[in-house]
């Protein structure tokens, strides 16, 4: 159990925050049994696009964009996906930015890997 889950957290307080695949900044509005309502104020990780049950997968029916929080949108969360956050919170615009890019930046670097991989594998088919 963390401090949210014991109790020592109250409304009004500053979280980070893991919703669908993204983590956020948020701050407790009011909480519900196991769950509490938090309101988005910046962004930490872009969510992952594609279909969560088939990673790195292209070739799915539905292959899902996922769009990060609105600035000072109200989201339910279950209150162990939450953790007390220390710091400056960063302006909500730029921390999406910035989310954003290192999300594209770590799927060039898979781009990257799987092509250097698939050039690997070409040379090793040759030889055998």
């Amino acid at each position: 159990m963390n401090d949210i889950e014991n109790g020592c957290v109250q409304a009004g307080q500053l979280v980070r925050m893991a919703y669908k695949s993204g983590a956020y900044v948020g701050e407790i509005i009011e909480f519900n049994g196991a769950r509490a309502l938090v309101k988005t104020l910046a962004v930490l990780k872009h969510p992952e696009q594609g279909d969560l049950h088939h990673p790195y997968e292209p070739d799915v029916p539905m292959f899902h964009q996922r769009r990060a929080l609105s600035h000072t949108e109200k989201v339910n969360v279950l209150t162990r996906e939450l953790q007390p956050y220390a710091g400056a919170v960063p302006e909500y615009r730029e921390s999406l930015l910035r989310a954003l890019d290192e999300e594209r930046s770590r799927l060039d670097g898979l781009k990257r890997w799987a092509e250097q991989g698939i050039r690997l594998l070409d040379e090793l088919r040759g030889e055998y």
